[in-house]
């Protein structure tokens, strides 16, 4: 019995992700931190005769990095966050890297949700209540539904910058830089605030504490409790078919519970009152990077301490890149966007690259195609990578490949091919007999008119009611739950369980 209730807290996860790094932990079986100790500020990664150092990507090419007019503002920004505390610590890093590990390992599920772009002007303490709420809901939903333990990881807390298409913009025969984010620039189409401006990073780093702040404090403060399931349902998600049935799965969990405390389950221990909630944003502005990487007292590693996670996406991942040449120094667990355009060859040559190790729980390929091309395209490199045996996890990026705009001249991104993504994700997995790991979406806990479709009913003419981004379409939590639910489903499934 104590099995079940383990079980059940395993939608929650415990405190360790924000445990000092001295506090045990369980070993997952996994070796996942082999690296013997560095002794030097420089090291040198196996099969790699090129010295790293946090400032060695200088000497590549940086692709989608912003110019700055006045390179001494952009020196005394970095020198002041070369003084700031660190967002993350190195034993946050490494509670994550081991429970990646396990998911490598077929053993887990990895939830990554949050704002394509945060921003200076949305900063609100509800605003990180809500979409943390909806990220507990679904996790709670596919835990319940899959009988495996879901990582929760957020886009928070330093998703800021963005890539664009185009350097500049242009409206009615006025050019001005693009828009890449509030830690760059700023939205309003002006020269003064199109200006990139590197001061930006430390308000950027500033908030971004704050936004730690107040996640902490709800995954620890008594917020996360799984007692408290039902108040995760939001107002305007209550009354949808998908409130409803997540209404239901929580008298569930409550039954567990209680039955739980009548055999003498301690239903108030951390496991049942407090979760594992970690961060993660894509690297790409490198100084604002740099400047918070930090060397671990304890392992002499290097850990990038703005984020337990970071990623390269597919517009900067090439494999002579700054940014590869950055993420591969670092002992934080990593990720790479990949699409259609990506071979197997090219992508055993960034695995090789980003964790020459082979690590289990490193290194997480999202994979962001659109399901007729995820279809085609993913087989080849999943086989590739088994061909190898390469330790990564898998994760689908459902959202990006199925981005549209509307004759309305909005952005948007229909349900229908957001699922029919995932299902190719998981038949694909099925067909090669590779384990799903995860799924990675840009949502939000507003009630936003974004994305079309699904039991939300929000439609092409109705996108203009809500919609809110600065960036690219959100899921809204209906969405996001509904979502859940699929995936679930899915997992139950491949388990041989029943449906939910």
């Amino acid at each position: 019995m104590r099995a079940s209730a383990l079980l059940l807290a395993a939608a929650l996860g415990g405190a360790a992700a924000f445990a000092p790094a001295s506090v045990g932990r369980s070993s997952t079986g996994v070796s996942v931190a082999s690296e013997p100790r560095v002794t030097s500020s420089t090291s040198f990664p196996p099969g790699d005769s090129k010295a790293w150092s946090p400032s060695s990507w200088k000497d590549a090419i940086a692709k989608q990095m912003p110019i700055y007019e006045s390179q001494e503002e952009l020196d005394a920004a970095v020198a002041e966050l070369d003084r700031v505390a660190p967002l993350v610590f190195a034993g946050e890093v490494r509670s994550l890297h081991e429970k990646l590990a396990r998911v490598s390992q077929g053993q887990g599920f990895v939830l990554m949700g949050g704002d394509c772009a945060e921003s200076f002007k949305e900063f609100h303490v509800n605003h990180i209540r809500d979409t943390f709420r909806v990220i507990m809901q679904m996790a709670l939903v596919m835990t319940f539904g899959s009988a495996m333990p879901v990582v929760k990881i957020g886009r928070m807390a330093g998703q800021f910058a963005k890539p664009r298409s185009e350097p500049n913009e242009e409206i009615d025969g006025v050019s001005l830089p693009s828009y890449r984010g509030d830690n760059v620039n700023k939205e309003e189409f002006t020269p003064e605030a199109r200006r990139n401006d590197p001061h930006l990073m430390v308000d950027a780093y500033h908030q971004s504490a704050q936004t730690l702040n107040i996640i902490r404090a709800f995954a620890t403060g008594g917020f996360a409790d799984i007692s408290r399931l039902h108040a995760w349902n939001l107002d305007f998600v209550e009354d949808t078919d998908e409130g409803s049935r997540y209404r239901k799965l929580a008298a569930k969990v409550d039954e567990s519970l209680r039955f739980m405390k009548a055999i003498g389950v301690d239903t108030s221990s951390p496991e049942f009152t407090s979760v594992d909630f970690y961060t993660a944003h894509e690297c790409l502005l490198l100084p604002y990077e740099q400047a918070l990487t930090r060397q671990d007292s304890t392992t002499g590693k290097w850990y990038d301490c703005s984020s337990h996670m970071l990623w390269v996406g597919e517009r900067t991942r090439d494999l002579d890149g700054a940014h590869l040449e950055f993420t591969r120094g670092v002992g934080n667990p990593l990720g790479v966007k990949v699409s259609d355009k990506c071979t197997p060859d090219e992508l055993l040559r960034i695995i090789d690259t980003m964790n020459p190790q082979n690590v289990p729980g490193k290194l997480s390929i999202i994979v962001r195609m659109g399901a007729e091309k995820l279809r085609k395209n993913l087989p080849g490199l999943i086989r590739a990578v088994q061909r190898e045996g390469k330790a990564v996890v898998w994760i689908s990026d459902p959202v990006h490949g199925n981005t549209r705009k509307t004759d309305g001249g909005f952005k948007t991104r229909d349900f229908d091919n957001i699922r029919a993504e995932l299902r190719a994700f998981f038949d694909v997995h099925d067909e090669m007999g590779s384990h799903p790991g995860g799924v990675h979406v840009e949502m939000t806990g507003e009630d936003v008119t974004e994305c079309t479709g699904g039991v939300s009913g929000v439609e092409d003419e109705t996108l203009g009611h809500r919609y809110n981004t600065s960036c690219d379409p959100r899921l809204n939590g209906s969405q996001a739950l509904e979502l859940a639910f699929l995936i679930a489903e899915r997992m139950r499934l491949r388990t041989g369980l029943p449906p939910l």
